[in-house]
């Protein structure tokens, strides 16, 4: 009898399987080949398939008796032993697409970094030396290990991964040049305990957020989006998002929208813009409270903005900066254009049960925090935690004895929310204090004070720099090149902070994470979004700015004019 090894899918075909073919695999060999091949063709057909469609891609489309060799061979690189098998994860088969279009030329790329970061290791074992140079080492390092995270993509290295070893070090680094160890770690704790509040607040968020939407909760919102005039339609889906993302994050509220968008517009440069709106609605909805974005918490937690005072002097800003781009998009020829099909084009899936209570109760949990914080005076982390207990009694209670819906429970949400994007937020917060605890940031506050005396100026640079750097380490330095002794709380200068480092991130695609979602989910390019939306982005930006500035001059807010008003006065 021939051996012959055959791609899986051939022997889908009656007249090949009645032939003596034999699969070159261990699962096969103690089976009957009929259940081992049904098997194997329900679990990973789509896995094979997409590894035969891109070894015909990458040969330029040549006629398939000559791609046969190639086929069988990577069949055979599958399903050799010591390799991944056909029922392997998809992790460890994407592992194997990774090495087939690997490109060589970023070992340069690499070793430099390589280079750079044990130099600097090298350096800081020295001891003496860093003791009398340790604002330069730390300086060094933070340098080397923040271009590791922009540069993430070219080197291949994950950001979470190099933030940490960067906290490490610069740690390190600190406790060979401080007086004594002692300090040393009395600063660590103090840093951990400020930091560590804000690392359980984005995990209690981020896990209600994704018990929510497991159970379709967010469908209550979009499904009632019904109009499919396109003018319309930029308009409803920017301030959906927009209130949408003063509750969730941006990025989550990215997520929600763009998908809401594939139902409702076929693939156009009409959907391309309407994303891009979502980027802009979703960094200006969550300027304005102190939940909607993680730079406006981080402001929040460590009390340099409050509740009431925040939301009703940044509301008004936030809007002017969302409301500018879309009256210049209504005229843009995306929208003005012929007459856009917006018909569903996708099916909706269906809500979970009782999807409707849970999306209630998860909404209530996010929105209850400020509240839990007024009535206790305790640390918001506390009341989030609070939520999540809450929902999840109930998500055990009302799925009880449902094996089929584990799903829907909070261990499995614990899996997927983005652990590393959490642990990157630690690396570069414990950098941060790293820096702080040195004197460094207040160095930089002090020139920038000799240099740039406007605080509106210094306020609207950190916008406009967290375009192209992450807006979390930015406000993280300017929480500590500037105390409260220099700038009380609910000062202009941090409500300027709060909504440029917010907004700011929307003039490039790259400067959000709502962006970076977008670039992901719709493939959008830097170049698109710098052509067709980073212009009325800066105009936002700018008009927001001018709305804050007018308002506080003015003495114009909510509040005020609702004080005016008689009937709401009670004068």
């Amino acid at each position: 009898m021939s051996t012959t090894l055959l791609p899986f899918k051939t022997l889908l075909n009656p007249q090949l399987r009645s032939r003596n073919y034999v699969v070159s695999s261990p699962l096969l060999t103690s089976r009957p080949p009929k259940l081992s091949l049904s098997l194997l063709f329900q679990r990973h057909d789509e896995v094979l398939a997409r590894a035969e469609d891109k070894a015909r891609a990458g040969r330029g489309g040549e006629q398939p008796n000559s791609s046969k060799p190639s086929s069988d061979k990577q069949i055979q690189d599958l399903t050799s032993p010591g390799a991944c098998d056909p029922l392997c994860s998809v992790d460890e088969t994407s592992s194997l697409e990774y090495e087939a279009t690997y490109q060589p030329k970023t070992d340069l790329l690499k070793a430099l970094a390589i280079f750079g970061a044990a130099a600097t290791g090298a350096v800081a074992i020295n001891h003496s030396w860093v003791a009398a140079n340790q604002d330069l080492a730390m300086a060094l390092l933070f340098g080397i290990g923040y271009a590791g995270i922009i540069f993430e993509e070219s080197l291949a290295f994950n950001k979470s991964g190099v933030g940490l070893l960067m906290a490490v070090s610069l740690w390190v680094i600190r406790s060979i040049g401080a007086p004594s160890t002692d300090i040393a770690v009395a600063e660590l704790t103090h840093a951990s305990a400020e930091v560590s509040e804000i690392v359980f607040f984005l995990l209690g968020a981020m896990t209600i957020v994704e018990i929510v939407d497991a159970h379709q909760g967010f469908k209550l919102v979009t499904d009632n989006i019904t109009t499919r005039k396109p003018r319309s339609l930029l308009w409803v889906v920017g301030f959906v998002t927009f209130f949408l993302s003063s509750v969730l994050d941006n990025l989550t509220s990215t997520i929600v929208m763009v998908s809401l968008l594939r139902k409702l517009v076929p693939p156009s440069e009409y959907r391309k813009l309407l994303g891009a709106v979502v980027v802009i609605a979703a960094n200006a909805g969550g300027a304005w409270t102190p939940i909607g974005d993680v730079t406006t918490t981080m402001l929040w937690i460590h009390g340099q903005i409050s509740t009431l005072p925040t939301m009703t002097s940044l509301f008004v800003p936030s809007v002017v900066s969302l409301a500018v781009p879309l009256a210049l998009m209504s005229f843009s020829s995306e929208v003005n254009g012929k007459g856009q099909n917006t018909d569903d084009v996708l099916a909706s899936e269906q809500m979970a049960p009782r999807g409707q209570l849970v999306f209630a109760v998860g909404i209530g949990a996010l929105v209850f925090v400020p509240i839990f914080k007024s009535l206790t005076g305790l640390p918001p982390y506390l009341g989030m935690l609070f939520g999540l207990g809450v929902l999840w009694i109930l998500t055990d209670a009302i799925h009880y004895g449902e094996s089929e819906r584990q799903q829907l429970k909070v261990p499995q949400a614990l899996s997927r929310i983005d652990t590393q994007g959490v642990l990157f937020f630690l690396g570069i917060l414990l950098s941060v204090s790293s820096l702080e605890a040195a004197g460094l940031l207040r160095e930089i506050a002090n020139y920038l004070d000799a240099h740039i005396p406007s605080s509106e100026l210094i306020a609207s640079a950190i916008g406009v720099v967290s375009a192209i750097i992450d807006n979390v380490p930015l406000v993280a330095a300017a929480m500590g090149m500037y105390d409260l002794s220099s700038y009380p709380q609910d000062s202009q200068f941090w409500q300027l902070v709060a909504f440029c480092a917010g907004t700011g991130g929307s003039m490039l695609v790259i400067g959000s994470a709502a962006g970076v979602a977008l670039m992901g989910m719709e493939k959008i390019d830097f170049f698109w979004y710098l052509r067709k939306a980073s212009g009325f982005a800066f105009a936002g930006y700018a008009a927001g700015i001018a709305a804050y500035l007018a308002s506080q001059n003015l003495h114009l807010s909510p509040t005020t004019i609702a004080a005016n008003i008689p009937f709401i006065s009670g004068s």
